[in-house]
């Protein structure tokens, strides 16, 4: 099935109407039914060197915490990313907001003591290597302020991921 819809892409590339394309899966890429590699060889042999596969988005939070300790170590579908220049969209960075509920006050210091519950769980989304976008919705001026304020914090350390990652394990 993926490689009929990248020669569709493909072709749809070629002919103008897009720009490039994507994968986006919920745990496709945690569960091992493809890899960023896989991916990539696959729109080559689609696509040829010069194909259009552009990005992959996938869940990056405080609750898949385990493809940001992966990147930390240097592998995994955030690294692979990277190394092949995709675009990585992050994808429920607050859960579905229910991690707000479950962003105690340690937890919130750990991660940024200035930082709002949302901020310091969108800032570790934000902060993963290789993430270059975070995708999220928000149902209020509040939560939109929250996600700039988010944004405009930096970014956390490797070290002071590893430490989240440690606290909350993966």
């Amino acid at each position: 099935m993926l490689t009929e819809a990248f020669e569709r892409l493909e072709g749809a590339a070629d002919a103008g109407e897009i720009g490039g394309y994507g994968v986006a899966t919920w745990a496709g890429l945690s569960n091992g039914m493809f890899t960023i590699p896989e991916l990539t060889a696959l729109a080559n042999t689609v696509g040829g060197p010069h194909h259009h596969f552009r990005a992959v988005q996938f869940p990056v939070s405080l609750v898949h915490l385990a493809v940001v300790a992966d990147a930390l170590d240097g592998r995994g579908a955030l690294a692979e990313a990277r190394e092949t220049g995709l675009d990585v969209f992050a994808s429920a960075p607050l859960g579905g907001g229910e991690l707000l509920g479950a962003m105690t006050e340690e937890l919130v210091r750990s991660i940024d003591a200035a930082a709002s519950p949302a901020q310091a769980a969108l800032l570790v989304a934000l902060s993963a290597p290789g993430v270059s976008q975070v995708l999220l919705s928000a149902s209020t001026p509040a939560h939109w302020a929250d996600a700039r304020g988010a944004a405009a914090r930096k970014p956390l350390s490797p070290d002071r991921l590893r430490k989240v990652i440690d606290v909350l394990g993966t």
